[in-house]
């Protein structure tokens, strides 16, 4: 997208000081450019281009106006300063709105396979750990106004209370007395405070930065958000998926084995396995995932395994993965993939706390999944800046402060026209947007009011020894293979 007022032709003059709107087309143009929206099919009555659309989206998120409405006036002002009033694709926060919700299905996949391609191009060093593409997955909840149609669209729907049956026969008066009720919890099933959003994220672990991800209600499930991803959307060869031990069971591992890829899950508890069942030639690390409904009613076979063990800052941590061969995926790669898979949770802080999207603006669910998925897009472009300066510089990606990015952004938005010399451009601002470098010698947390939470420890997964009917189940489902 070229500027009207763009004077950076080379006329043989003393090069003139850039400006903040110099550097924020730089940096857009960079990554937004009119090739990849090719195949984005618009209506007939469309008068604008994909490009002008993202790149006033992209700009509303960014703002830093309280409101949704004003956000987009501060949009379309900038806009209009950077790259001309033709540029401006809609006029209005109606229009703005309108447009994103019938056209952001089409988009995001477009910008999710730019972004992963620059992704790539910005950190190749960090891209694959040995021959896998490490790719971790976590869910978590997202505020929204509380509003009917907000309630609706995000709640857990009510079941209507049955009508108490009457009864003929009268009791005796020993029986009719009341007698205290005993608090019992029947069921699991949490409901939200309040109207919310679930996002199922996949964060590339070696960039630090999102990959793609799936928004529904607040009583959504993570595993089967993942398993929508798998089927919509092709991921690269060797891609491996790193989850905490929510993402377990049997079913769930063989979707992802049945899509070409592999995993990495800690498993705890609520995990059962086994071991000597004779699938595989025996080694200490081997386990199978073989439930009895699986293995009497489905008729399924048996999932063979790797247990990996580690010691964490609070005890034991134990993985599962279908990589059998130790030199395919080492244990020193696991421990590190895993490790790694913590960045995901600052990810969703940076998203909430210091992005300021814990709780949305939008009074509507179309509005609501909108601004969630632009934020995130906003936020992805913001990190993809930084990696792409500070990689230069050496700066390993956990270094990068995205509160700094965040400022530095905003502060240009709010005067585009100000120069600046060479070492105040947003490359050399970039580079400089990291985290604090000193070491710290006293705890960071509050001592007069703890705020951590005493979540249960996983503890090991279940391991028993296999019967003798499933050593005999095991033997007919290899010679049933043998025949085939």
């Amino acid at each position: 997208m070229k500027s009207t007022t763009d004077h950076d032709k080379d006329d043989g003059k003393k090069p003139q000081p850039k400006t903040n709107g110099d550097d924020l087309r730089r940096a857009l143009n960079w990554i937004l450019i009119d090739d990849i929206f090719a195949k984005v099919r618009l209506h007939g009555n469309v008068k604008w281009k994909p490009l002008a659309l993202v790149c006033l989206a992209i700009f509303w998120v960014w703002s830093s106006q309280p409101g949704l409405v004003e956000a987009a006036k501060d949009a379309i002002a900038t806009v209009g300063k950077l790259f001309g009033c033709d540029a401006v694709a809609v006029k209005s926060y109606q229009a703005l709105t309108d447009a994103l919700v019938g056209y952001t299905p089409q988009l995001l996949p477009v910008l999710w396979a730019r972004l992963q391609s620059l992704m790539q191009k910005s950190g190749p060093a960090a891209w694959r750990v040995g021959k896998w593409l490490p790719l971790a997955v976590d869910g978590s909840r997202v505020s929204v106004p509380r509003t009917q149609p907000n309630e609706e669209r995000f709640n857990k729907p009510k079941k209507p209370r049955g009508k108490k049956k009457s009864r003929a026969n009268k009791r005796s008066r020993q029986a009719q007395r009341k007698r205290p009720k005993h608090r019992t919890k029947s069921r699991y099933n949490p409901q939200a405070v309040g109207p919310q959003m679930w996002l199922t994220l996949l964060w590339h672990i070696g960039s630090r930065l999102p990959w793609c991800w799936k928004l529904g209600p607040s009583y959504s499930s993570e595993r089967a958000h993942l398993e929508k991803l798998l089927k919509e959307l092709r991921f690269p060869a060797f891609t491996l998926f790193c989850g905490d031990a929510g993402f377990v069971g049997y079913d769930f591992w063989r979707s992802i084995l049945n899509e070409g890829h592999s995993f990495l899950m800690r498993v705890g508890g609520n995990v059962r396995l086994l071991k000597g069942l004779g699938v595989v030639r025996q080694r200490g690390d081997i386990v199978y995932c073989w439930p009895d409904e699986v293995m009497r009613k489905k008729k399924q076979p048996p999932l063979v395994l790797r247990l990996l063990c580690f010691h964490d800052g609070r005890g034991e941590v134990y993985l599962v993965t279908n990589i059998l061969d130790d030199e395919e995926l080492t244990a020193e790669q696991a421990s590190r993939i895993y490790r790694g898979r913590w960045g995901i949770e600052l990810q969703f802080r940076a998203l909430k706390q210091t992005y300021g999207k814990a709780k949305l603006r939008a009074r509507t669910p179309d509005i609501a999944e909108i601004e969630l998925h632009w934020s995130l897009l906003g936020l992805t472009m913001l990190q993809l800046l930084a990696l792409k300066e500070q990689t230069r510089a050496g700066e390993p990606a956990d270094k990068t402060s995205i509160a700094a990015v965040l400022r530095i952004i905003r502060s240009m938005i709010a005067d585009p026209l100000e120069t600046r010399p060479p070492s105040a451009s947003l490359p050399s601002r970039m580079r400089n947007a990291t985290t604090d470098s000193y070491q710290r010698h006293s705890q960071k947390k509050s001592r007069n009011y703890p705020r951590r939470k005493n979540e249960p420890w996983t503890g090991p997964p279940i391991i028993t020894t296999a019967t003798e009917e499933q050593r005999q189940r095991a033997s007919e489902f290899l010679a049933g293979r043998r025949v085939a």
